[in-house]
């Protein structure tokens, strides 16, 4: 409760000073439940609570059941990795890799969620400029493939990420009240890649973008999982040296045994 007050007395400390600096446009002041996500052993997942609230000074004042004139979207990013994705063909009843293709910067988590399906509120153009949905998410592939085969491969990475649950689109996840305040909920799955991710909210009217706010989420490895990554990256040498003599310390102890059985 400590901390939500808190929150709650920074976004009327930014309403005030948009106030005083005489700001015009919209702002939008964004905030999430958790700016850390801790992964130990065990870990099932986190459910974020990504919410805020559009600051107009044009506007009048809203009445608590006054509809926003603004659509809210938020995306959510994982870090970006390089993947390289095969395709399987059966040749002669022998499964086979017939084709492949690289993505150079692919997100390892993406999630949109919408006041309303991201098609009603802005067209195909602004969608692809701001990454806002599934089909509009910016993968950078490598190599020289036909742009028919490219754009397969690239729907094919994002249906097999929706099905691990890493991809999703949920229009009409975002929920706007008294005209101003916003709140969208967007669940990770036990198997989210640590690193930093951004939360990008956007204040949208008219089919045009008139702000946008980010903010960050770490997810880091904790406990004893940890501990070993710090160690493997702090002192690496050593840990790889660790890593080799345990290996032949227990190829050595499972030899001894078969030996004696």
């Amino acid at each position: 409760m400590q901390r939500a007050g808190r929150k709650v007395g920074a976004l009327s400390l930014a309403f005030a000073s948009l106030a005083l600096m005489g700001q015009r446009e919209p702002v939008l002041v964004p905030e999430v439940s958790q700016s850390r996500v801790e992964v130990r052993q065990g870990f099932t997942g986190a459910n974020l609570l990504l919410y805020g609230a559009i600051f107009d000074p044009g506007a009048p004042r809203a009445g608590p059941d006054a509809p926003s004139p603004y659509d809210i979207v938020v995306v959510l990013k994982g870090p970006a990795e390089p993947i390289r994705l095969r395709e399987k063909e059966r040749i002669a009843g022998i499964w086979m890799n017939a084709g492949s293709s690289d993505f150079r910067s692919a997100p390892s988590f993406f999630a949109v969620a919408s006041s309303r399906p991201v098609d009603e509120i802005v067209d195909a153009r602004t969608a692809a400029i701001y990454e806002l949905g599934l089909d509009f998410i910016q993968l950078s592939p490598t190599g020289q493939i036909e742009a028919r085969e490219q754009a397969r491969f690239a729907q094919g990475l994002v249906e097999m990420r929706e099905r691990e649950g890493l991809y999703k689109d949920n229009p009409g996840g975002v929920r706007i009240s008294e005209g101003v305040l916003y709140q969208a909920r967007i669940a990770l799955p036990s198997n989210v890649t640590t690193g930093r991710y951004t939360a990008e909210t956007f204040a949208i009217a008219d089919r045009r973008v008139l702000a946008s706010a980010t903010a960050d989420i770490e997810v880091v490895k904790a406990g004893l999982e940890g501990q070993v990554v710090f160690a493997a990256q702090r002192w690496s040498l050593f840990y790889g040296l660790g890593a080799v003599a345990l290996s032949l310390m227990m190829g050595w102890v499972a030899g001894r045994s078969f030996a004696r059985s």
